[in-house]
């Protein structure tokens, strides 16, 4: 379990301290930055747009890189930039601080994809893609043991410190791991031609529209990022919309949290095991009963929708692109999983939109949430329909026997 547990430490500093850090941190540094509220709203949308820009330039580049260099490329260029947040107090400085370490952060995730995918046994595959993406969810406990230990003792500045340095130790562990993961691989595919193939920059969206795997996949992100980050951004609103107790909400993102770092293990193990459609469904039933359940009585069943939203969110990428993989080569499924980390963003933009103007027309956020539990049960139709139709495909890439 080397791989999944460097590269989910890997996710940690790019999402977890990247992504999420900056928003845990935000009450504690408002003061000393004098940050506006307008200032944060543009930090809001520039770093998701950069997300969708380093998406998009792994889909279209980064098969024309060295990914294992890249990774620790971006390993350093995020470690140095948490390191560099403790010093910054100019909101200009740290919004273009935060937008490359969203940038960063999606080239991390193509380039974790590509290497398990090519690295990896076929039959661990979706297991040690599903660990490592789940690597966000400890990312948020750790955002959270920030807040309750090195804040009060050391003050805010530290905790960008301890996740800078942290960072730095990952990309030393990565280097180590990478090292002999690289010497592994030749070994076990000397004498045969290695399979990379990568799909032409001119042929990546024709194949992703005429490419069944591809389409679904993408399909599957547009909609998860359709209910998952409106959920998570109105959530805390609509309890309070229904004067129920605030401290709900935290226990709620708790469960997400503590559900999705262990998540990814088990739906991971039951993808390789049981096939990608089995895991998908799982997953996918789980999400919508809980949002159906919550939009019956939220005050029972926020907890519940929590549990479902962490069982699905952080494996779910692992899986479809370790499902993506059984129909594409490991430089393929980098370039497809860049453009489902796109439709993500597009899904996700597209609910927030929506979920405004219902709020706005009907002064209410209940049809919201009943709209995102619409959507969820297409994600279960999906996933039946790639249950229907899955069967056992070879592996494309012979496995590196002593990679792992």
């Amino acid at each position: 379990m080397r791989m999944p547990t460097t590269f989910g430490m890997n996710q940690i500093v790019s999402h977890g301290f990247g992504m999420f850090l900056f928003a845990a941190l935000m009450p504690f540094m408002r003061e000393a930055i004098e940050i506006s509220a307008w200032q944060l709203a543009t930090i809001g949308a520039l770093t998701q747009v950069a997300y969708l820009a380093g998406a998009m330039l792994l889909g279209t580049l980064g098969h024309r890189l060295g990914t294992g260099r890249l990774v620790l490329l971006t390993g350093i260029f995020s470690s140095t930039l948490l390191l560099c947040m403790a010093q910054l107090r100019d909101p200009l400085l740290i919004t273009l601080t935060l937008t490359c370490l969203a940038a960063s952060a999606a080239i991390s995730w193509g380039c974790i994809v590509e290497i398990v995918s090519r690295c990896a046994r076929a039959e661990l595959r979706s297991t040690y893609l599903s660990c490592a993406s789940s690597g966000t969810a400890w990312g948020y406990a750790l955002n959270g043991l920030l807040i309750l230990v090195v804040v009060p003792l050391l003050g805010w500045q530290a905790s960008w410190q301890v996740a800078g340095l942290f960072g730095l130790l990952v990309v030393a562990l990565t280097w180590h791991m990478l090292r002999d993961l690289k010497t592994a691989s030749a070994e076990a595919v000397e004498g045969l031609a290695p399979v990379d193939a990568a799909i032409p920059t001119s042929q990546l969206f024709a194949t992703i529209i005429g490419e069944r795997t591809a389409l679904f996949a993408c399909l599957i992100c547009l909609l998860v990022g359709f209910t998952t980050m409106p959920f998570s951004y109105w959530l805390n609103s609509y309890l309070d919309e229904l004067s129920l107790p605030a401290a709900l909400g935290g226990y709620t993102w708790a469960t997400v949290g503590g559900t999705g770092m262990v998540a990814g293990f088990i739906t991971g193990k039951l993808a390789d095991r049981r096939g990608h459609g089995t895991a998908l469904m799982v997953i996918f039933s789980g999400f919508a009963l809980g949002l159906l359940a919550f939009v019956a009585d939220p005050g029972k069943f926020a907890l519940v929708a929590g549990f479902g939203y962490g069982l699905m969110y952080f494996p779910m990428w692992g899986i479809v692109a370790g499902w993506v993989n059984q129909h594409h080569s490991s430089t393929a499924t980098m370039q497809i999983s860049g453009i489902c980390m796109v439709t993500f963003g597009l899904g996700g933009t597209l609910g927030n939109l929506l979920a405004g103007y219902i709020r706005e027309s009907t002064g209410s956020l209940h049809d919201v949430f009943l709209v995102l539990s619409a959507a969820s049960l297409l994600l279960v139709a999906l996933a039946v329909i790639i249950l229907r139709g899955n069967r056992k495909v070879l592996p494309i890439v012979p496995p590196a026997t002593g990679a792992c």
